[in-house]
């Protein structure tokens, strides 16, 4: 460390970069793919356990409009695992880009099936259900990440 002309200590050098050896990145690649699996399971679950709910408090009605909302989302999302996991069983370094165009993908046929349910079955879908399903598939992962934060922690 040193003193620069502002009276601030500033240090000499930037810190090296990480390097990872073959093992490591192994390692972290298998872990990687456990946690997105345990992400889909985690979504299904939740999914799920809306469509019980829903059924239920409100019907069979309910329960497959909620069932349509997580399986919307659902579907893309593990296709768009499944050809994460298969680039990592090759061992293609998957590129942010594809990561972000993947996602944008992902979500347009999400939001192109929701409004395919809606135009199809709208003499009996129930709006509340399908939402509700929906969107807490999408966010069904946020409890595994508080498990596995702490898993990591200790």
């Amino acid at each position: 460390m040193r003193e620069n002309t502002t009276g601030f200590e500033v240090e000499d050098e930037e810190p090296a970069p990480v390097v990872l050896s073959a093992e490591q990145l192994l390692a972290l690649d298998r872990e990687a793919g456990r946690d997105i699996m345990l992400m889909l399971v985690a979504q299904a679950a939740t999914g799920l356990l809306v469509v019980v709910v829903a059924g239920v408090w409100a019907g069979s009605t309910a329960a497959l409009s909620a069932l349509l909302g997580a399986g919307a989302y659902w579907f893309f999302n593990a296709l768009f695992a499944l050809r994460l996991r298969i680039n990592a069983a090759r061992s293609v370094r998957t590129s942010p880009y594809v990561l972000l165009f993947g996602e944008l993908i992902k979500l347009f046929l999400t939001a192109l099936l929701v409004g395919l349910v809606a135009w199809y079955a709208q003499e009996w879908l129930v709006w509340p259900a399908m939402l509700i399903g929906l969107v807490l598939t999408m966010k069904g992962y946020l409890p595994l990440f508080v498990l596995l934060r702490k898993r990591s922690r200790q």
